[in-house]
């Protein structure tokens, strides 16, 4: 029998539509926006299992019904575009044309049925690690830069309309975009799942109410997912953040932008993947044997040169030990250095030096915060830290795949003095060696970069790296302005700073 109750159907699992040919299975889910329900349905001519997107409504509401109509044509339009990321578009039905008179639908998108599992089936649990969202996410992409150089739109932003495949891929399975959605809309959509991914939170308008919405900040816009969870890629964070902003104001106009940071850090992962896990052999169980060994030559010979390179480093080894002692106790001073180097004033070019003021005292300031030109500060509450006369505790910046200046051009953080001050030295403890900084001077907490004057510079050791300053004109604030980040060789770029130490002139 026909599901119908008059001019707006009750869809049922077990209920027949589109003229007694679509048996309905299970919801997979309701797009409010566009009054749609998506089901998985039986196709009774074909024998095969389909995915249904059902809009509903009154055939009366002429408004509602062109909406439909819209939606309708939209997706006949995109059954030319092939890609795995996309299913793919069977047929369309419209009232009159498939859809019989009493069964409240205004419009039916008939899709392939894509095996595998709700996307938000795969949340359920928390969200995933940064490489497995990268990888489910790259498909999805890819296939929403090719429609776009179709000129189409595929309506990817909502979060019930994708399946994950039986191999791990996203996939749009249910097409059908709103009438109104442009290109900017499925770049919102790959940036608000990518969040989703990471955080477990929807961060569009309209999203599925058994699933919390992404937190905001004071100013409205979305908290990057790298505050929620300091262990993600600073990229993977920013550029879903991005692509949900508006453009004029920084945000990602293409889905090529977000595939950029998902090829990077596939790559990285690629890279990780290559490192040969420890494999046991089934003769690494055997603890005794009654058989004779087998004489092998070619083994004897790299056993005896094993052999003796192993010897050849104990006794390279046991030399550096015994220099190491009768440095200790010769009365002169070691030529290793201690822990702690000292810089002196680096001065750009254009400006003259001068003769280094005397230190007085420690200044302690009032406040100090991270100082971030794209409003995307990296772990803002742990400013503190690195002021707080506790080693133990740090300050540090988001894991960086690529260097600056890709993503942003530097991070610093911006002390503020309870009154003006001219300092004649700043002290930094950091492990990460090879961290560039840059010491500016500023009028203001929030003054622009370009409006800030570089009065020195220095490469940091690990350990401690005192930077001997010059003459300047006291001030209130004062940033230390990371513009080269230490990195780990893994191709991770990442600064600590465990205590800052300034030191007042005279």
């Amino acid at each position: 029998m026909p599901v119908s109750s008059g001019t707006n159907a009750a869809l049922l699992a077990g209920g027949v539509i589109g003229g007694g040919r679509y048996r309905l299975l299970a919801k997979s889910g309701t797009d409010d926006r566009s009054h749609a329900e998506l089901w998985r349905a039986r196709d009774g001519q074909l024998n095969r299992d389909v995915a249904l997107t059902i809009m509903l409504g009154d055939l009366s509401d002429t408004e509602a019904a062109g909406r439909a109509r819209r939606t309708v044509e939209r997706a006949m339009h995109a059954a030319s575009f092939t890609h795995p990321g996309v299913s793919r578009v069977i047929d369309v039905l419209t009232p009159g044309n498939g859809i019989q008179p009493g069964e409240g639908i205004l419009g039916m998108v008939v899709a392939e049925w894509t095996q595998g599992t709700d996307l938000m089936d795969l949340i359920a649990e928390g969200p995933l690690p940064a490489g497995a969202a990268t990888r489910l996410l790259e498909p999805l992409g890819a296939a929403i830069e090719g429609a776009h150089h179709a000129g189409l739109v595929l309506g990817a932003d909502h979060p019930q309309r994708i399946r994950v495949t039986s191999d791990g891929r996203l996939r749009l399975a249910f097409p059908g975009p709103r009438p109104d959605a442009i290109a900017r809309d499925d770049v919102k959509g790959l940036g608000a799942i990518l969040y989703l991914l990471l955080t477990g939170r929807w961060a569009l308008p309209g999203g599925p109410t058994d699933i919390q919405p992404a937190p905001t900040g004071p100013d409205g816009s979305v908290v990057a997912p790298s505050t929620l969870h300091p262990y993600l890629p600073h990229e993977l964070s920013s550029v879903a953040v991005r692509s949900l902003e508006d453009t004029s104001v920084g945000g990602i106009r293409t889905s090529a932008a977000i595939l950029q940071v998902l090829d990077q850090i596939a790559a990285e992962e690629a890279e990780t993947a290559l490192i040969p896990a420890v494999s046991k052999d089934a003769d690494d169980d055997v603890v005794w044997t009654t058989q004779r060994p087998v004489q092998n030559k070619e083994q004897r010979k790299k056993l005896l040169i094993s052999v003796g390179v192993l010897a050849l480093a104990t006794l390279g080894v046991i030399v550096w030990l015994a220099v190491q002692i009768v440095g200790f106790f010769s009365d002169e001073p070691s030529k290793g250095g201690g822990p702690t180097v000292v810089i002196g004033q680096t001065v750009p070019s254009g400006q003259s030096s001068a003769e280094a003021p005397t230190p007085a005292g420690p200044a302690q300031p009032a406040s100090i915060g991270v100082y971030d030109v794209t409003n995307q500060p990296d772990n803002q509450r742990d400013a503190n830290r690195a002021v707080d006369n506790n080693g133990n505790t740090f300050w540090r910046t988001d894991n960086y795949f690529q260097p600056f200046p890709a993503m942003k051009p530097g991070i610093g953080l911006m002390a503020s003095f309870a009154e003006p001050a001219r300092l004649a030295s700043i002290t930094i403890t950091s492990p990460s060696k090879g961290t560039k900084v840059e010491i500016r001077v500023a009028s203001a907490a929030d003054a622009p970069l370009e409006e800030t004057k570089v009065i020195a510079s220095a490469e940091l050791s690990a350990g401690q790296t005192q930077i001997q300053l010059g003459d300047y004109e006291p001030t209130q604030h004062v940033l230390i302005w990371i513009t080269q980040l230490s990195n780990k060789g893994t191709g991770e770029n990442q600064s600590e700073i465990r205590e800052i130490l300034y030191t007042r002139a005279q």
